[in-house]
């Protein structure tokens, strides 16, 4: 009956939920100021004046939600499902469209029951409720029959009432808060504006208080000894009859405190406080703008071994040892989450950031260019407002001003030019186009160039092996390039003076390359006036002479 309360109870909830947020939604885009917090207001004008390619990040809702589900510890001893009452609270925000950080608290009731009996529990200081023999615990059936003997370790005998097995089990009080960093992992979407459905994984850190306790002693305060014994020395066909007849025997009063670290540990009153680690990853289904479903599995892990109140190893006829493996507990929950915020998006998992980029997209793609008025009286594809000639000849190509073209300046367009490129000394032209040139001039006007060649040309001088012209050579090319530009009619020569070596030929064309190469490209010098040479022996290997031919 409880469980079908708690459904009830849920399916109200939700459908309230429903009702309440469904209709209740923010609004915003990269045009909308109102959701654009102060300190982004400065980007974002960038980006209206066009002046900046990306809008300012929107404000965006806050996320709380509440949650309930099934709470279960993985340790030593076997876990019930249990359903309730566990519940969970968080607020959650994000820092982009990816990351979020939550803090979350769950409150959550644990419980376990071994189906096997366990004889080793001496050491646990809950269930030990016996006088020891050797390493052994016994009832006195045993202790009277003669195959041991007993001593409480001061000379003494007697009698006690603790089984000769017992069935672990424990009831652990689980609070949780904790600090998770989320990531989303399917809103960014190329193929579809929006999903309805968000996946997310994350992990975090926080801090596990819990209390065990467990069932030990009937309602008379006496330990289970008739029921324990009995229900070892009888055959059971499954584990289920064994746990039946264990429900059946026992109360419900969890009335011993488990074993914990006494001291050792950090305590909140009777709570042993640990650090924790979590993992997690769930699904959410929106179900408004406002309101969306969550489901989760949330698993953490502690170091420490006791949050089911057992710790030692069981080992048959021999001692007990303590086991090196810590628990852990999982939380697997269904939940409601609520988007609270004025003047605010959704919260930005649920937004797709490509949404502007598509649309801005679509918006030129689909965009339509108005008419324009564009009268063009001689049809030259010129508008009449732009045309600098208006009345430009049919057939005749124009410039973009609308100006027919006249290659060679003649003032005859070339629509109507016989001569297309007249020379400039053959002009003015006929009608045509056509230009008269005038006689070629006397040949008693000819220089003869060996005069006009000046013999002063100065030399090049290099260091070591290297072919780079320095500051003094550029200087000196310089010079000699003056005296070639006053002197068109005048060739020169470039000498050097290698040895007989391949490799002092092979740098001495290098430097006589490279004083021609500064005269053609960086004086303005014709190539065809230069020629290069290298005579073996002729002189100083580490200069270049300049001659006229």
């Amino acid at each position: 009956m409880t469980s079908k309360k708690y459904k009830i109870l849920l399916t109200a909830f939700i459908f309230f939920a429903l009702g309440a947020f469904a209709q209740v939604g923010g609004s915003g885009s990269v045009y909308d100021s109102s959701v654009i917090p102060a300190k982004g207001m400065p980007q974002q004008n960038e980006f209206w004046n066009k002046s900046y390619n990306f809008p300012a990040k929107p404000r965006n809702m806050w996320e709380v939600g509440v949650s309930t589900g099934i709470f279960t510890v993985s340790g030593d001893v076997t876990s019930k499902v249990l359903t309730a009452p566990n519940f969970g609270v968080h607020v959650r925000k994000a820092f982009g469209y990816v990351f979020s950080l939550r803090l979350q608290y769950i409150n959550t009731v644990g419980k376990g029951m071994n189906w096997q009996g366990a004889q080793n529990f001496g050491k646990n200081a809950a269930w030990n409720l016996n006088q020891v023999v050797g390493k052994r615990y016994f009832s006195p059936e045993r202790l009277n029959s003669g195959t041991v003997v007993y001593s409480d370790g001061a000379g003494g005998s007697g009698r006690n009432a603790t089984p000769d097995v017992v069935y672990y089990n424990y009831k652990a009080k689980v609070q949780d808060l904790g600090l998770q960093g989320i990531v989303t992992l399917n809103n960014i979407r190329f193929h579809k504006k929006k999903t309805g459905i968000i996946i997310y994984g994350g992990g975090g850190i926080g801090a596990t208080l819990y209390n065990t306790s467990v069932n030990a002693l009937d309602a008379n305060n006496n330990p289970y000894r008739t029921l324990f014994n009995g229900i070892t020395s009888t055959t059971y066909k499954n584990r289920k009859d064994v746990l039946d007849a264990l429900k059946a025997g026992m109360d419900k009063t969890y009335e011993t405190a488990a074993e914990n670290q006494g001291t050792r540990r950090p305590k909140i009153g009777k709570n042993t406080l640990k650090p924790s680690g979590t993992v997690l990853a769930g699904v959410a289904f929106k179900l408004g703008k406002r309101v969306n479903l969550a489901i989760e599995d949330r698993f953490t892990f502690i170091k420490d071994d006791l949050l089911d109140g057992q710790r030692w190893q069981e080992h048959a006829w021999g001692d007990a040892s303590l086991t090196r493996d810590f628990d852990s507990y999982n939380y697997a929950s269904i939940g409601l989450n609520f988007n609270l915020g004025a003047k605010s998006v959704e919260p930005l998992w649920w937004q797709n950031p490509l949404d502007y980029a598509y649309d801005e997209l679509m918006n030129h793609r689909n965009q339509k260019m108005p008419k324009v008025e564009c009268p063009d009286a001689d049809g030259d594809g010129v508008c009449d407002h732009l045309d600098r000639e208006p009345n430009t000849p049919a057939g005749c190509n124009v410039n973009t001003h609308g100006v027919t073209a006249d290659t060679d300046g003649d003032g005859v367009p070339d629509c109507k030019d016989k001569q297309l490129i007249t020379p400039t000394e053959c002009q003015p032209v006929d009608a045509d186009g056509v230009g008269k040139c005038p006689d070629p001039a006397c040949c008693t006007t000819r220089v003869d160039p060996i005069k006009d060649c000046p013999a002063d040309y100065p030399s090049i001088s290099f260091k070591g092996n290297t072919a780079a012209l320095s500051a003094d050579a550029k200087a000196m090319l310089a010079t000699a390039a003056a005296k070639l530009k006053a002197s068109p009619n005048c060739n020169i020569t470039i000498t050097g003076y290698p040895e007989t070596s391949k490799a002092s030929q092979a740098n001495c064309q290098k430097r006589v390359d490279a004083a021609k190469n500064y005269l053609v490209e960086k004086e303005g010098i014709s190539a065809d006036r230069i020629t290069t040479n290298c005579e073996i022996g002729g002189g100083d290997k580490n200069t270049v002479d300049i001659k006229s031919n």
